[in-house]
């Protein structure tokens, strides 16, 4: 039996994982494709990817002037996108979500992007044992803030309290807000790909609870 007076959704990218890490298996990839046709080591060029992302410049057309492949922009954009992610769950997200999990309270997984990249996410993370209901835009069809995304969990598993954890100050609260949902915004340690430091006039874009780490979840979700 589930407990059906506590449904709780969850963003993916910078809430259950950290995208950077993702970013990074897919370079790391990307590198490997790379030093297969050039007489550089995949660490090396791996690095110099890294390095320029920090710079905030053009990675892939910025490692191809480096290093000439018979490779394009496209074919390392296709490497990013359908590459399978290392990446896994901290200790602090596992504990949250195997207390929730024994509690057995319904969880809900809201997520944008294509469906063969974050399917892949999925799996590497081993999400579906504790997700029911998993919803991708990309199979969906609308994105975040749609009101359709949130408003799929209420119609699965109907009247109960909704909670929203996410990260994304421009999407994430919107339609969760509005539905009454309980929001909880999980603070940027330095290493979202989304930085929290926008200025938003509109109240609804704000979560009602933040929250500097996972454990900081089991206090508000009782």
């Amino acid at each position: 039996m589930t407990n059906p007076s506590i449904v709780v959704v969850f963003d993916l990218d910078d809430t259950l994982y950290k995208e950077i890490d993702f970013l990074k298996s897919a370079f790391s990839s990307i590198a490997h494709s790379i030093s297969l046709e050039v007489p550089e080591d995949k660490n090396t060029i791996f690095e110099k990817m890294v390095e320029l992302y920090n710079l905030k410049q053009n990675v892939f057309e910025g490692i191809l002037s480096i290093y000439k492949t018979s490779l394009t922009t496209d074919n390392l954009l296709v490497v990013y996108r359908n590459h399978k992610p290392n990446i896994k769950l901290s200790p602090d997200v596992v504990e949250v979500l195997e207390i929730l999990k024994k509690k057995k309270i319904p969880l809900g997984l809201l997520t944008d992007g294509r469906s063969v990249q974050q399917r892949n996410k999925i799996e590497a993370l081993n999400l579906e044992k504790y997700f029911s209901k998993i919803i991708v835009s990309e199979e969906f069809g609308s994105k975040k803030p749609c009101v359709d995304n949130y408003k799929y969990f209420e119609d699965v598993f109907g009247s109960s309290q909704y909670y929203y954890i996410g990260d994304n100050l421009k999407k994430d609260f919107i339609s969760p807000n509005k539905l009454g949902w309980i929001t909880i915004c999980l603070k940027d340690n330095g290493l979202n790909i989304h930085n929290q430091n926008i200025d938003l006039e509109n109240k609804y874009y704000y979560a009602k609870y933040t929250v500097s780490n996972f454990y900081e979840i089991k206090v508000i979700i009782k």
